[in-house]
């Protein structure tokens, strides 16, 4: 296994841990909105090369009308049912430990886990994400979508960076302790 290569999650979420409001509404990501301002994401996204995220999240991404993202990269996206990949885009319904031991056993750069809950809890479960990025957008949701659910193992971090912006945004990053 390359040691070297890290599952990293990347994402925002409400201060009350919500990173969508009811019916997938990503409206609250527009309070930090900056002419100029990407958080980090661009340098970021040059760290990485293969991207993992669940079946909802892509077909929301879809939805907007924006293009994919990630085109450019390696996508699995973890579904239950099987469809047709398309070239670097793959439909991915095994086992996510197979999945991350299969790509860290590979040469590449590190690999972003785009969400959504589902894939980010599924993936905790086996303590599989070594790195987590989260940007704290000031403001409280109430309902909505949480990132982090219940009945997942404890998890010690290590805190690597933080970072506060003008728009009252907060960046964490931490790491698994001892890794």
């Amino acid at each position: 296994m390359n040691s070297e290569r890290k599952v990293i999650l990347y994402i925002a979420m409400s201060l009350d841990g919500y990173i969508s409001k009811p019916n997938d509404d990503l409206g609250f990501l527009t309070l930090v909105e900056k002419e100029g301002e990407d958080y980090g994401y661009a340098r970021f996204i040059e760290t990485i090369d293969t991207v993992i995220l669940g079946r909802k999240t892509y077909d929301k991404v879809m939805s907007m009308g924006i293009g994919f993202p990630h085109a450019s990269k390696d996508v699995y996206v973890v579904t239950r049912t099987v469809r047709q990949d398309t070239g670097k885009l793959k439909f991915y319904t095994g086992n996510l430990i197979s999945l991350i031991d299969k790509l860290k056993s590979e040469p590449g750069k590190n690999i972003y886990c785009d969400g959504g809950a589902e894939t980010v809890n599924e993936l905790m479960k086996d303590d599989l994400i070594d790195e987590f990025i989260i940007s704290v957008i000031p403001v409280f949701l109430s309902s909505g979508t949480r990132l982090f659910k219940d009945d997942r193992p404890e998890l010690n971090l290590e805190l690597v960076d933080s970072k506060q912006f003008d728009t009252g945004l907060v960046q964490i990053h931490y790491k698994r302790a001892g890794s």
